[in-house]
């Protein structure tokens, strides 16, 4: 499929890097001569040094055979023209990376019209809803969401002494009345997609799926549950710290922000609600997260716009026993260091944005109509986890899924039936309507159907 994209800085980057890997024929833009330069030599894509919104740089880029071209420039305003030149010149879907909070559901909505763009994407917007579901179940490393929020996935690290380590799975579904399902296992660099006989080691990273509530009730169960963050510290006034203070705000956390731009921070000051303490500062400065009060917070949120600055000043937050503390990460190399230094909650906006693009573009691709309605790469890229609209024609429907011929180091971790989430058994079957939850290692699904032998 061929996709144009326009903007290659982090996000961009990170975006094309994913459609190659996914076998598209991909086109990127950049005004900056420089980059674009860097981008063909580690890419294999076609290169044009141009604005996004100029209409000769898309005629060269061959926007009118383009399927989806995606903006993800710097600029709103540039993103959106950028679309709609792109549509009126013939691509078929159009994708704008649009920022600003000013820029409301409201207005979104009346721009999507009028500016016939089929997608907006917001990394910061989406950054700050990952925190946020990590911030209201500290247990987990890294929390996803499926059929409305009726399933999760939750990835927890084992730790030394962990109840679970030496238990089988078959044992471990047992003991604990809880239900849900241990859908994939990272171990020693190796991910495994377990069956029953799976015996868990501490220091696994595991992939829990079950229903909001069944979650709780498993970590209640095992003696790990932590408390709802009630006073959150964040490093950084970036707009994923304005997003998620916005959140935490209207659940009633008490917030704190550090800031060193003075800038910023009366902009914080006037913008956000009651219950935002601001405060003018160097976060690196070990004096100054303490004095305003590091050690009595039930997490810490570093969102600077350095990923050695982040990792370093949450390893301090982890020395002073902070109970959450979560790092803003970008590069890939740096947060395997991370990782290695204790920091297991990592959240990565570029690599958000580019499990949407790559969900959007094979649901474009899957000739029988869209049925990928989410998709998530975990256990550091090595796992997906894609809920998929089963329609009529499934060639597994009504058929028990003992009985089900599955591709190997494939798993069906969840059903949703109408609001009822189920942790399926092999008598369960698939109906018609379903949305069904596929872990799946080492192969691409484009359709729910290629999860049959």
């Amino acid at each position: 499929m061929k996709i144009i994209v326009a903007g290659c800085g982090k996000i961009g980057s990170s975006i094309l890097e994913t459609l190659v890997k996914e076998g598209h024929d991909v086109v990127a833009i950049d005004r900056k001569n420089d980059l674009i330069g860097e981008i063909s030599n580690i890419y294999d894509v076609m290169t044009v040094c141009g604005s996004a919104a100029d209409c000769e740089t898309l005629a060269e880029a061959g926007v009118d055979k383009a399927e989806l071209f995606v903006a993800v420039t710097d600029s709103d305003e540039v993103n959106m023209l950028a679309c709609f030149f792109a549509r009126r010149m013939g691509a078929k879907h159009t994708i704008a990376r649009i920022r600003n909070p000013e820029y409301n559901d409201k207005n979104l909505v009346f721009m999507k019209q009028n500016l016939d763009i089929s997608f907006t994407i917001n990394p910061e917007l989406f950054a700050a809803q990952e925190l946020y579901r990590l911030l209201k179940l500290p247990a987990a490393v890294n929390v996803e969401t499926f059929s409305g929020r009726n399933l999760e996935m939750v990835e927890m690290v084992l730790k030394d002494g962990s109840p679970l380590d030496g238990i089988s799975l078959m044992d471990l579904r047992r003991k604990y009345k809880a239900k849900f399902l241990v859908s994939a296992v990272s171990r020693g660099g190796e991910v495994y997609i377990p069956d029953g006989s799976f015996v868990l080691e501490s220091g696994d990273r595991i992939g829990i799926t079950a229903a909001p509530n069944e979650v709780q009730k498993l970590l209640k169960m095992l003696g790990i549950v932590q408390r709802q963050a009630r006073r959150v510290m964040i490093l950084g006034a970036s707009t994923t710290a304005f997003y998620l203070a916005e959140m935490l705000i209207d659940s009633g956390t008490a917030v704190t922000i550090i800031e060193k731009d003075a800038e910023r921070c009366r902009k914080f000051s006037q913008e956000l609600p009651d219950g935002a303490l601001i405060i003018h500062g160097d976060g690196a400065r070990q004096e100054l997260l303490l004095e305003e009060g590091l050690g009595s917070a039930d997490a810490f949120v570093s969102l600077t716009g350095m990923d050695e600055e982040n990792i370093l000043v949450s390893y301090f937050a982890e020395l002073q026993k902070v109970p959450k503390v979560i790092s803003k990460i970008n590069r890939g190399e740096l947060s395997y260091m991370a990782e290695k230094l204790g920091l297991d909650s990592i959240i990565s906006p570029k690599k958000i944005i580019s499990d949407v693009l790559v969900r959007y573009a094979r649901a474009l691709q899957n000739s029988l109509g869209s049925n990928v309605e989410s998709l998530y790469r975990l256990m550091d890229g090595n796992v997906e986890a894609l809920e998929f609209n089963v329609r009529s024609d499934f060639k597994g429907i009504k058929i028990p899924l003992k009985d089900l011929k599955l591709k190997s180091n494939l798993l069906i971790a969840g059903i949703t039936r109408g609001r009822k989430a189920l942790i399926p058994s092999g008598e369960d079957s698939i109906l018609p309507g379903d949305k069904v939850v596929v872990i799946v290692s080492g192969r691409r699904l484009f359709d729910l159907d290629d999860i049959l032998a």
